[in-house]
Order: structure tokens, then sequence, then C-alpha cells
């Protein structure tokens, strides 16, 4: 009797396993016959295997047993096993309770018999299910006639008004006045969306959006009735991203409701219309995410004349979503939809939106400042920039550390010093200058704020207005 006799007995270990190969004792804890039809008698004293008794019980039974190296190499009907041992060598893919593993990890770990126990009955239940409902299924088929859903009636129709404060309420409030901006300049073109902010034409929208068309481009609104209208530039805002154009010959429109979004708060449920990738009328939801979110609206890392104070939302925004609204549940419109995060370009804005589409991170502009300034370019033509007349960098410690002061502006009037450190403004912790540049751009010119230094002191400055050079 040799080693690798496949009935040797050793009565200090117990039974080899008949399955093991050099090196690997142990790895199988039931072994099939070596040929089809065969059933050797076991060793005196010892137990028959599972496929010995199978076979006693079912002379046909020639199956590898799948808990065996044959069965995890071969399989039930002579299918190939469809993991494969990988390497120079033959591995098992089953283990005895006790080294039950998982190949091809790196260092398989060995388990407990009771792991593999809790695995056996586990696959028993659903076995046990499953042949429950067959058996119901055989014994009640002759019980009486089928039933075919197909000659089911149909439900009653749907009527009445969606529920109030549903997704659906919302769409059907907003969505007639969700237009989409096809816009071609001499050099580009493209689309995007926006709203209808007064019956007679007047549409909110991203500055990003109409861009192209500023200087003798065209710009089309197509209306959620399909009805088709030309529009022209009124004004734009880079800074903010923000631009109004005008609808021409048309009335009856009609206008949004504008809510306010100083009082947002994170998890609080919002839906976003638009046109991405020209699906006019796109309807998605889902929660505000973060506020107070300084992005730069242009896409530019570099250049803070566009950073906003966005609202973060993981409703889903695409390319073409830009100028849309984002409403709350009431309907009512609490911010413009102007960029994504994209992972290509690791940033938001508008380079980010035209390289990726929805990961769960866009942004929005805060409904407050686009009023304000939607406001200003309505009356005036143009819009206002609410500054301070400093330049500004990130803090090696945190915060925003001031530069050059420019003469007669609000900052030298209140004090401010090159090489200050602002860390809070008002109750708001500033931990870089795109922070400081967003919440100063989030308030109104001649508004008030105190500024808190990184040496303790509190200035306040009273916040200045520029008008925004058209180009």
């Amino acid at each position: 009797m040799t080693e690798n006799d496949p009935h040797a007995h050793d009565s200090a270990a117990g039974r080899q396993n008949p399955g093991a190969q050099p090196g690997t004792e142990g790895q199988a804890a039931w072994s099939q016959p070596t040929a089809p039809g065969a059933s050797p008698a076991p060793a005196s004293g010892e137990q028959p295997t599972y496929a010995e008794q199978a076979q006693q019980q079912n002379p046909g039974y020639a199956t590898a047993n799948p808990w065996s190296a044959q069965g995890a190499q071969t399989g039930p009907m002579g299918y190939n096993n469809p993991y494969p041992p990988t390497g120079g060598t033959t591995q098992q893919q089953y283990a005895a309770p006790g080294t039950y593993s998982v190949s091809p990890a790196p260092a398989p770990k060995k388990s407990g018999p009771g792991k593999l126990l809790a695995g056996v009955a586990a696959i028993a239940l659903v076995i046990g299910g499953v042949a429950g409902g067959t058996v119901g299924y055989l014994t009640g088929g002759s019980s009486g006639p089928s039933v075919n859903a197909l000659d089911q009636p149909k439900p009653a129709q749907q009527t009445g008004n969606a529920p109030s404060g549903s997704v659906e309420s919302v769409a059907q409030k907003l969505s007639p006045s969700v237009v989409e901006l096809q816009v071609s300049g001499r050099t580009a073109a493209g689309e995007g969306s926006g709203f209808v902010l007064s019956t007679d034409g007047y549409i909110l929208t991203n500055n990003h959006v109409v861009e192209v068309a500023a200087n003798g481009g065209q710009i089309q609104a197509v209306f959620q009735d399909g009805k088709k209208a030309a529009a022209s530039v009124v004004g734009r805002d880079p800074t903010t991203d923000i631009a109004v154009v005008k609808v021409n010959n048309v009335s009856g429109l009609t206008p949004v409701e504008l809510g306010r979004s100083d009082d947002l708060r994170v998890g609080q449920p919002v839906v976003a219309i638009g046109s991405p990738f020209e699906l006019s009328g796109t309807v998605t939801s889902g929660i505000v995410s973060s506020l107070h979110r300084p992005v730069q609206a242009g896409g530019d890392e570099t250049d803070q004349t566009t950073v906003m104070d966005a609202i973060q939302t993981d409703a889903a925004i695409n390319p073409g979503n830009s100028g849309g609204p984002l409403a709350n549940m009431n309907g009512q419109v609490i911010g413009i939809n102007s960029a994504i995060y994209s992972p290509n370009s690791g940033q938001g804005g508008q380079g980010g939106e035209a390289q990726g589409g929805n990961v769960g991170i866009g942004f929005a502009i805060p409904i407050d400042q686009a009023r304000r300034t939607a406001n200003d370019i309505i009356k005036t033509g143009h819009a206002t920039q609410t500054f301070i007349g400093a330049k500004v960098a990130d803090a090696p410690q945190g915060g925003a550390q001031l530069g050059d002061i420019t003469p007669g502006s609000p900052a030298e009037k209140a004090g401010l010093k090159s090489g200050d450190i602002v860390t809070k403004i008002d109750d708001r912790t500033i931990d870089s200058a795109d922070t400081l540049i967003a919440a100063i751009r989030t308030r109104a010119p001649d508004e008030k704020a105190t500024f808190t230094l990184s040496d303790g002191r509190t200035l306040q400055v009273t916040l200045g207005g520029q008008p925004v050079p058209a180009n």
C-alpha cells in the first residue's frame, strides 16, 4: 500500500482523502469512485462515502459529486469547470469542512464546519422553497381553469391631480414654463435649458448656454407644446453664469414661481427639469446634498471671476440641463442647474459638463442670487457685481489671505490690509479664497458684513457694487 493508494488508511490520522494530491491534504471531503459505475467496497470499519451510498441506492448514479475535487473539475453532466485553476499546478476548488476556502485568493483563510453547514442549510432552504412551489404548481394546475393576465380588464384610467408635494405635481406645475434653448454662433452651436420669468417672454438661463450667440448668433426657444420662437440676449453676467434672453412676439407664457434659497436644508428633496442631450422636458429628482459649495462656473480652476456659491444636488443633471430649474416640492424654483462634477476633468462647470455625464454631483446657482442679477439685467441691461476691492489667495494655514488692496475700495475703507487673513464672514467659516469670493457674491451691494481675521480682530465691511463689463 503506497501513499497514493486511494484506499490507504491511516489509523492515527483517520481516513486519507482519496481525492487529495501530494501537498494538498485535507482539501476534499468526499470522493467519487475512480471509474464511472465502479463501486469499490469500503475498507473494514469505514463508512461508505456520499458517492458510494448514492451508487448503492441508485446503480445508475455516476455523476461526479459537486463537493469533490472531481466534481469541481468536471461537474454534473460532464460540463467543464467554468472557473479552472490558474498557474502551473492543478488546485481543487472545493475543500472539506475546516478548510473551506475561496480560490484564487492570495492567502485563503480556513473556516470552521459551521460556515459550511450554514451554507448547505441556506441552499436547502432555497431548494425547499423551489420544490414546494413546483409541487403547488403541479397539483394546483388541475383544480380549475387557467388565469391569464392578458384577459383581465384594464384598470380605471388615472384621473384628478397629482398628490400635492409629489415629483409628479412639481413636474405638472413647472414643465409648461421650461424651455429648450437651441443656440448657434459663428464658431459653435449647442443647446441648453431655461425657464420663463414673465408672460411676455423673459427667460432666465446660464451665461454659458447663450454665450456663443451673444455677438451675432441665433437662439431658438422650444416650448413644451413644441412651438418655437426666436430669442435674443438681453444681458448676461459671466461672473455668476447668469443670463436673460427675450423671446420675440409671444404673449401669455406661464412664468415660474420663484422660491428662496437662503433657508434650504441639506437632505431636502428637489426636482430638476431640463433638456439633457436634447431630451426636452426631462424630469429627475434627488435631494440637496450640500450647501455653499464654491464652484468655478466656467470650469477653469484658476479663474476666480466665475466662482459661485452653489447648491449641490444628486438629482441627475447632464449636458443640456444647464439653465433649467431646480425646484422644491412646492414647485418653486430655488436654483439654476449650472454645472456637474466630472471624474474625467476633476472639476465642475462647463468644462466638466462637456466631458462627462451625471455621477450624482451637480451644482445649481442659488435663486436668491440669480433673482437679484436677473432684475439688474432686465432693468438696466447689465448685471451688478458685489465686491470688496482686494486680491485674494489661499492662506497656507487655512482661510483667505488678502493681497493688493484697491485704493478707495470697500476693503480699504473698512481698514483691511494686504496680508490680512479672513477666517469668517459673519457666521460662515472661510477656509479658502474661493469660499471668500463665493460668500461675497451671494450678498447684495451696500450690505454690511463682519469679517473675522486670523489674529482675532473683527471689522465691519460695507460691500460695494460695480457693473459687470459687457463682452
